[in-house]
């Protein structure tokens, strides 16, 4: 199985490419474009987190942005700290990936909120950029470009390629099992105009459609929070699916065409079509438009998301190695490779300290067995 790691630019030093290099490693994904995180430094000997208080790319902002334009990192040493990043692993003879987080920006749903998320109460959900706004897919494509601008990397990671929903962290999350599965479904569909103007366009009635959902949302807050089914008629849920994917594909297939043939694409996704977030919902035609798929494979839910993969690309299982539960992972490795994944995605060589750093070996050294 092919190995990559996944690292901050403020990760990135000499020390970092010892670490790296020992552990065999095949590639190491370099944030380029992010959102906003507290992150640990347990390897730093000057502190102990980086606190990325917005989304940023990790590149210079240059002239030339629409509407919606990229912060640039403060905390960070220099305006190119991912292109810093790259070149010292390259440098180190160590391939590279750049890993662009695409529509997940609260500071940009906060300033425009006209081009965020809307679920069916009308509230927006500010870290979410919604793909069916050009504004939007425009914003991506060009965050593409700069990310990319004169950098050698092999590969392209791309996350939040697609909608974001109502289940993602935000400030003091206090949202953990409150929604069923299917309530927090019903309320991550996006309402905006651009989206109700997609159902309008299949004999849809917007407003119908959001009284319909408001009902059933009320309905399964009220019921057992096991409930896992609406009573949305089987068409309304094809036209409130498709519309999404409609808009996901087109997001996706301009950002590719702008990263170009010469790079290889990785899509971090799930093999749940109605899935939102860093990892959104596979649509149909979306493995045959990529070089392969990355799974949310996070215990205990890998190995069915791996069963349920397409099989014409290559498979990635996104394992981490960090939180409070670490799994076996050389048993963990050997069942999703039995189950079908080709690649191994590890999260995350900055933040996993010395105390983990024995579990990534264990991974490495059974994905490559």
């Amino acid at each position: 199985m092919r190995v990559t790691g996944y690292s901050y630019p403020w990760d990135v030093d000499a020390e970092f490419l010892d670490r790296a290099t020992d552990l065999g490693v095949d590639e190491v994904a370099v944030a380029v474009a992010y959102h906003s995180a507290r992150a640990a430094t347990p390897w730093s000997k000057r502190g102990t987190s980086v606190l990325a208080r917005h989304a940023a790319l990790y590149r210079p902002v240059r002239t030339g942005w629409g509407v919606l334009r990229p912060a640039a990192a403060d905390w960070v040493d220099s305006p190119d700290s991912a292109g810093d990043a790259v070149r010292l692993l390259s440098a180190a003879g160590v391939p590279t990936a750049a890993w662009l987080v695409l529509t997940h920006n609260s500071l940009l749903g906060s300033a425009f909120p006209e081009f965020t998320v809307r679920n069916c109460f009308g509230e927006h959900y500010p870290w979410a950029l919604c793909p069916a706004h050009e504004e939007v897919r425009e914003f991506a494509v060009r965050l593409t470009a700069e990310a990319l601008a004169d950098l050698d990397v092999r590969t392209v990671v791309l996350e939040a390629c697609g909608q974001l929903g109502v289940v993602h962290q935000h400030q003091h999350e206090k949202t953990d099992a409150v929604w069923s599965p299917a309530a927090a479904r019903l309320i991550s569909v996006c309402c905006c105009p651009a989206c109700s103007a997609g159902w309008a366009a299949e004999g849809i009635e917007p407003a119908a459609t959001r009284e319909l959902l408001r009902a059933e949302v009320r309905r399964l807050i009220s019921d057992d929070l096991t409930a896992e089914d609406d009573r949305l008629p089987g068409d309304l849920r094809a036209v409130l699916l498709g519309n999404r994917q409609r808009a996901t594909d087109r997001l996706r297939r301009e950002v590719r065409e702008q990263i170009g043939p010469q790079r290889r694409v990785l899509l971090h996704a799930s093999a749940d079509p109605w899935a939102t977030g860093a990892l959104p919902g596979l649509t149909p035609s979306a493995a045959g438009e990529v070089d392969g798929v990355v799974l949310p494979c996070w215990k205990p839910t890998g190995i069915a998301e791996i069963a349920h993969a397409p099989s014409a690309v290559d498979i990635g299982a996104y394992v981490t190695a960090v939180g409070p539960d670490v799994p076996d992972v050389a048993q963990y490795v050997r069942d999703l490779r039995a189950a079908g994944a080709d690649e191994l995605h590890l999260y995350h060589l900055g933040l996993a300290g010395p105390a983990r750093w024995p579990h990534l070996r264990r991974a490495v050294e059974e994905a490559h067995r």
